[in-house]
């Protein structure tokens, strides 16, 4: 079996302390030696010799979301005879076999990450408030970071534990003979810093050495995290524009010597083809991104999209600059091989070369990942394997070519938005709204490996559908604030070319109405939700509460979760509505397992909203 004899960043720092009092010993030795002038003329032959590049290899991936268990990151495409198939990738012990594999030969090697690397996690991770994902992270040997938004989904304070280490304030230690030891990979954070400061939650960003050169990381996430991560976690902190905070990070990493500098940033785009090595149509935020940035910044290195792309565009300058995204959950790693001059410590961005692989579920398992796998298996199996209710057929997100499309209606998201309205009919609630960033995988019909039979519903499956651990609550609304915030799933206030410009919010039984929207595109309709550009216009109509027209005028009660009620996703409509008039609804996974519990359930049609859209394509 592979095996990573790589040590953590950790020990190489010891490594390295202790090489180097070896080598001032050797050389006191050598001084005595009377080899002076064998020394001299070697040191000619070196000169001629000696190569006057170093090379660098960074591998990367994104978007990790704590997918250790090998049945939870889904399929990856590869090329067999000729044609694209889809085949099982991921999962925490292919990917250290991957990287131990790709790192095979190289002297300077870092492995590297564009943020979301917790958060939004199945229920193998997510549970115990990803530890496991830390864990797992520092065995594959992760040497930086930037975050991500998800991140923050626990707030700044927990973060900072996971950086840091220490028991779970609530939870307490999983393990009390062996406390939570905290990341041994550093989290970089440069765009967001205290409210009033320049002073960043964590580093902005780091440099490593490699035989006298040095490169540079900045570390970012997207500036719009605010509108993704419930706002209680993140007050007293700004997140900053992505292009200002790294462009003025330059002056200051070369007065430090850092003439080549990467960006780790999880913020992406998005390709018009399924392959992960190519760069065919790439849009979305990155392409303006990386028009804004300085042309001393070499390679970015990105996330967010969960797509993956491997291209090459130019910065201000003109020169040709390497951008890559590694997909999501592990089944990506993109390879950058750096070669950068000796003399000069800049980089060669025309013999810089760069590979996506795929991880595909072959070969030997990384043991290290497996022992992990192992710790956590008899905890998360004794509360996950418990049947809390069941479902007549399989409960699904909106797809596109396979692919999730969150601009869509979706049985899932109606049928979880009706599991909130059956919870919080005690505070008076009308209707529910989910939003569908919200909703993290499918209900499957079919029995899993662990035998609980078709349509039982265990823990660990809901767990996987709602992660946040988000509140319920209800709020009085007008009639016109409901049609209002209807609207804004069209998201026009976003840069163009968003990655996401229509989140369709899942609405309870009962509850309809017409919905037309505009959106720019590069192709029609039938084509990947990626190839829309933007949303521009919006129309919401005939809305009807079991069959009587909604007056804007009057007041009605709508059940949410606090993320959308804080303005997220931004849905700012919601906080008109005073904080003092909110009535609590309990946990939102606690009322979709009490409903399923009321099963079977039956998926909630997704033909509650009547769409019309028109595409102008560009």
């Amino acid at each position: 079996m592979a095996t990573s004899t790589r040590p953590s960043p950790r020990r190489s720092r010891r490594l390295v302390a202790s090489v180097a009092l070896l080598a001032v010993a050797g050389s006191a030795l050598a001084v005595g030696s009377g080899s002076a002038s064998a020394d001299k003329d070697d040191d000619r032959d070196d000169d001629r010799r000696r190569p006057k590049t170093v090379e660098v290899q960074l591998l990367a991936f994104n978007d990790y979301h704590g997918h250790l268990e090998a049945a939870t990151p889904g399929s990856v495409p590869i090329v067999q005879n000729g044609a694209t198939v889809l085949v099982p990738g991921g999962g925490a012990e292919f990917l250290a076999t991957k990287l131990s594999e790709l790192r095979a030969g190289h002297r300077n090697s870092l492995t590297v990450a564009a943020g979301d690397l917790v958060g939004g996690t199945p229920f193998f991770s997510g549970l115990f408030h990803d530890e496991p994902s830390v864990e797992s992270l520092n065995a594959l040997g992760l040497d930086v970071s930037s975050v991500g938004n998800h991140e923050f989904d626990e707030g700044v304070t927990e973060l900072m534990r996971l950086q840091e280490g220490g028991c779970h304030p609530e939870d307490g230690c999983y393990f009390p003979e062996e406390p939570f030891a905290g990341a041994d990979f550093k989290w970089l954070a440069a765009n967001v810093v205290q409210e009033g400061t320049n002073k960043s939650v964590l580093p902005p960003y780091w440099i490593k050495s490699f035989n006298g050169v040095k490169v540079g990381f900045i570390g970012m996430t997207l500036e719009d995290t605010p509108t993704l991560v419930a706002a209680s976690g993140i007050v007293g902190y700004e997140f900053k524009d992505e292009v200002d905070t790294a462009n003025s990070l330059v002056r200051q990493l070369k007065r430090r010597g850092a003439e080549t500098i990467v960006v780790l940033l999880h913020e992406g785009g998005a390709q018009t083809v399924s392959t992960v090595d190519t760069c065919e149509g790439i849009s979305g935020p990155i392409v303006a991104i990386n028009s804004g940035l300085d042309p001393e910044i070499d390679v970015v290195i990105t996330g967010h999209t969960h797509q993956p792309y491997n291209c090459v565009l130019p910065d201000p300058a003109g020169a040709p600059r390497r951008i890559t995204s590694a997909f999501s959950f592990g089944r990506v790693v993109s390879e950058i091989n750096l070669v950068i001059d000796k003399r000069s410590g800049e980089l060669d961005r025309t013999l810089t070369t760069a590979t996506n692989h795929v991880v595909t579920q072959t070969g030997a398992k990384d043991p290290a990942q497996t022992a992990i796998l192992a710790k956590w298996s008899p905890l998360s199996e004794t509360v996950g394997n418990r049947v809390v209710g069941s479902i007549t057929a399989s409960i699904t997100r909106a797809r596109t070519n396979g692919a999730e499309d969150r601009g869509l209606q979706s049985s899932a998201g109606n049928t979880i938005a009706d599991a909130q309205l059956a919870a919080t009919v005690v505070n008076g609630a009308q209707l529910a709204l989910m939003n569908p960033g919200g909703i993290r995988a499918d209900l499957s019909f079919a029995t899993t490996a662990r035998n609980e039979g078709d349509g039982n519903v265990m823990y660990r499956e809901a767990f996987d559908v709602q992660p946040f651990g988000n509140l319920l609550v209800t709020l009085p609304m007008t009639g016109d604030q409901i049609r209002r915030v209807l609207e804004q799933q069209c998201q026009p206030n976003r840069p163009a070319g968003q990655s996401r410009p229509i989140l369709h919010l899942g609405v309870s039984t009962g509850f309809t109405y017409d919905l037309a929207w505009t959106v720019t595109s590069v192709a029609q309709p039938t084509t990947p939700p990626s190839t829309i550009r933007n949303c521009t216009g919006v129309s919401v109509t005939n809305m009807m509460l079991n069959g009587v027209a909604v007056d804007p005028a009057a007041t009605y009660m709508v059940t949410t979760n606090n993320f959308l009620a804080d303005g997220g996703d931004n849905f700012g409509v919601f906080r008109e509505v005073p904080v003092q008039a909110r009535i609590g609804g309990g946990d939102d996974l606690v009322a979709l397992t009490d409903y399923l519990a009321t099963g079977p359930i039956a998926p909630a049609p997704a033909d509650r909203v009547t769409v019309t859209p028109t595409f102008i394509t560009l």
